[in-house]
């Protein structure tokens, strides 16, 4: 239950705090001072939700590398590291990429790609991928990763985060003002009241954790995706295929909550509703179908 408060925390964090601050401002006044203004309400949710989401994505990158502490491989100092840079390099050349920063972290078994868009990307795998997998299935995971670089999934993500931000914030004020209004059907005052402010909040959350549901859909077929972009991109479905039976086997860690639907492993959620990513049997299963 911990790991879905965190999940759902993240999503609306960003949002919550830019709806408390254009309350403090009077904006919420604003909108219901003389009957509630659809249409100025739709603009306001629209940038509060994807705004919310945009400045996850810009920050991505970097607060990938402050949060698993990535060192990106400027200069390779191993054998290891020239082999991970000619690796990524020779899959975004087959994907028709530009080269991502590429590093790596010390942790358990995972590995993620991160930025703000394709000419801005970053992949890294961690130091216990690399000591738990072959050469071959490292290389799946890299091609795995490129492969969401190359469906542009992180500003795809950002976008249906934004979209259903935006109808939260938008449904939650719609409700909050019928409520209100029903409260003080008797009253004479203008703008909203405690009955508004309340019942907007509450709304907000619930219908949060709705979008979550929504957003965790998605992000699973987008690994679904990415599995058999990898398959493409090693020319056979069987690296793949390998490499998430390994990561079956390994004791794997999920990212940081904010980013655990980048990584190759984890994400696991209540009921699987909030899961962002696949039971690794199914993902083998669908690889099976390319």
């Amino acid at each position: 239950m911990k790991r879905v408060l965190l999940f759902l925390a993240t999503n609306l964090a960003v949002m919550l705090v830019l709806s408390l601050v254009t309350s403090l401002l009077g904006v919420n006044r604003f909108l219901t001072a003389n009957g509630l203004n659809l249409g100025m309400l739709l603009v306001f949710a629209g940038v509060i939700g994807f705004g919310g989401a945009f400045i996850s994505l810009l920050l991505s990158k970097t607060m990938a590398k402050w949060s698993t502490g990535a060192r990106i491989i400027a200069s390779p100092s191993s054998s290891t590291e020239v082999w991970l840079l000619d690796t990524v390099a020779r899959l975004t050349q087959r994907a028709g990429l530009p080269m991502p920063e590429v590093a790596i972290y010390d942790g358990e078994p995972n590995a993620f790609a991160t930025g703000a868009s394709k000419n801005s990307s970053l992949v890294a795998v961690s130091t216990g991928l690399l000591a738990g997998m072959t050469r071959e299935e490292v290389e799946a995971v890299l091609a795995h990763e490129v492969a969401h670089i190359a469906n542009g999934d992180m500003v795809t993500l950002t976008l249906i985060q934004g979209v259903v931000n935006t109808f939260v914030v938008f449904l939650s004020r719609v409700v909050g003002y019928a409520v209100d209004s029903f409260l003080r059907k008797d009253e004479e005052s203008s703008g909203p009241g405690i009955g508004y402010m309340v019942t907007s909040m509450i709304c907000e959350v619930v219908f949060g954790i709705l979008a979550s549901i929504i957003v965790a859909w998605f992000s699973r077929q987008r690994e679904f995706r990415a599995d058999a972009g990898a398959a493409q991109l090693m020319r056979s479905p069987l690296p793949m295929q390998n490499a998430l039976r390994r990561l079956a086997n390994l004791h794997t860690e999920s990212l940081p909550q904010s980013m655990a639907a980048s990584g190759i492993a984890g994400g696991a959620g209540w009921l699987e509703l909030f899961s962002s990513h696949p039971p690794l049997e199914q993902r083998i299963a669908a690889l099976s179908r390319t």
